[in-house]
């Protein structure tokens, strides 16, 4: 069995895996890192590999706790990857792209995939039809957005997203909603746009904590799939066991 663990920003991540097939799913704050792994190997005793994507989030004592578990790879630049990495600067590419990359090329080794995972930022992970990391973009997300313009500036509130948007906002905060929700939907579909006209054939995936939010609201046909990075890490251990 194995155990991937994505800690990001705001949230540790973690699954469990037979193989392919996913057992066990639970996301937590990081202080509860400890005990949510005591858990983990008490439901689970037969885990033996696990692999680790932080950006940073996670301190040595926590992996050595993971460590008195099992074996552990960490995810880096170094790991072995089954994509042929022609990012200009490898060791600068963030762990969670290259979980995504791997994703990606298992889902759709033969095609074009955009990998678009809408988080505490959002990126953009083009794998092409010859197995290929081209790289992509990286922009503020939807919380970020919210953030930046109430710490930017002197009177605009603290918002969170909401369901119903008006194009026109009649207020402050509804002029907020749709400049941030609308401009992001405008960001993403107009990035799909110019990828589709570069790439023939291409499969778009939608992941990260915002992903089912946005998905329902894009005019392209994407692919929603949260957990899309846990299921690159699980491809990844099992590349790096062999």
């Amino acid at each position: 069995m194995n155990l991937v663990i994505d800690a990001g920003n705001t949230l540790v991540k973690v699954a469990v895996f037979k193989a392919n097939s996913e057992l066990y799913y639970h996301q937590f704050e990081l202080s509860e890192f400890v005990i949510q792994i005591k858990n983990i190997f008490e439901k689970y005793p037969n885990i033996d590999q696990s692999i680790v994507s932080s950006v940073g989030s996670l301190t040595e004592k926590e992996l050595k706790v993971l460590k008195l578990f099992c074996k552990v790879h960490q995810l880096s630049h170094a790991s072995k990857v089954p994509f042929r990495n022609s990012y200009a600067t490898p060791q600068t590419l963030g762990v969670d792209r290259i979980a995504l990359a791997s994703a990606a090329f298992y889902h759709n080794p033969n095609g074009n995939t955009l990998v678009i995972d809408a988080g505490t930022c959002i990126t953009y992970d083009l794998i092409n039809d010859f197995g290929e990391y081209l790289g992509g973009g990286i922009s503020p997300g939807l919380q970020m957005r919210y953030q930046a313009l109430h710490q930017q500036t002197s009177k605009l509130p603290l918002l969170k997203p909401v369901g119903e948007v008006n194009l026109i906002g009649n207020t402050t905060n509804s002029s907020m909603h749709s400049g941030v929700i609308f401009g992001i939907l405008a960001e993403i579909n107009g990035l799909i746009d110019q990828y589709n006209q570069r790439f023939k054939d291409l499969t778009v995936i939608l992941t990260g904590g915002d992903a089912l939010f946005l998905s329902k609201r894009t005019k392209n046909t994407i692919f929603a799939n949260p957990k899309f990075l846990l299921e690159g890490l699980n491809y990844l251990l099992e590349y790096n066991k062999k």
